[in-house]
């Protein structure tokens, strides 16, 4: 019949976002659809359990975009198979030897975390480059920048590996200074296209100005914003 919104195809996976209604969602292009009967929303937070679902049928991936990254809000998929998944999940956790493998991962997982923090802050360090003279300034400005971007699930660009490990070193002590030693938190910047990007680069111009005065061992007063920003900073940890 003309007019009918057509039937939501239940067995085709989809990512979607909140609909108007608790059991309704958004698909990408805006169509509103029903959750179908049976279904539950299974929250985020244990991906060993969700990836059990997805691999019983399909699923509707609710997400949420916040800033420039999308956020889970959860999957709705069939009530059995969610309990299925649960009732194995559980058996597998408590067979024995599990809890050690489980350490042991963790561990491992641990240990590749480190030495990528201890890696990244080396590139940093290494592009920092600052005269001998500001050494312990350099090594203070890596640590403020690899503190802030290497956590996992921070979603920075420390933690992507779609571009070298110098680039994201170089993108993240940008980053850094944009925030810290310029106005660019408290901007008002038109909303016109490509205003923001463009502001970005200006301020970045301004960093790397900065930087290289570092770099050439000049003379510097200490209420250069870089200076005040990591003392800032230092008087924070000791809070």
């Amino acid at each position: 019949m003309w007019g009918v919104r057509p039937l939501a195809m239940p067995y085709q996976n989809r990512t979607v976002r909140p609909g108007r209604t608790e059991r309704s969602v958004l698909t990408e292009a805006g169509i509103q659809l029903d959750v179908p009967d049976g279904w539950v929303l299974l929250p985020p937070g244990d991906g060993p359990l969700t990836k059990s679902v997805k691999a019983k049928g399909p699923t509707w991936l609710v997400r949420v975009k916040f800033k420039k990254r999308f956020i889970s809000k959860g999957i709705w998929a069939k009530d059995e198979h969610i309990l299925a998944a649960k009732n194995e999940l559980e058996a597998k956790r408590s067979a024995p030897g599990y809890t050690k493998k489980r350490q042991q991962a963790l561990a491992r997982k641990e240990k590749k975390h480190q030495e990528y923090v201890q890696d990244f802050y080396a590139e940093v360090l290494d592009f920092l480059g600052f005269h001998s003279r500001y050494t312990t300034l350099a090594k203070q400005l890596a640590r403020a920048v690899t503190k802030l971007a290497t956590p996992v699930g921070s979603g920075t660009v420390a933690r992507t590996e779609r571009i070298p490990l110098e680039d994201r070193a170089r993108s993240a002590v940008i980053a850094w200074m944009r925030h810290q030693t310029t106005g660019y938190d408290r901007m008002a910047i038109a909303r016109v296209k490509g205003r923001r990007r463009e502001v970005r680069r200006e301020l970045a111009s301004r960093s790397i100005g900065l930087l290289q005065l570092y770099r050439e061992g000049k003379d510097i007063p200490g209420s250069c914003p870089l200076q005040r920003a990591l003392k800032a900073e230092e008087l924070e940890e000791l809070k």
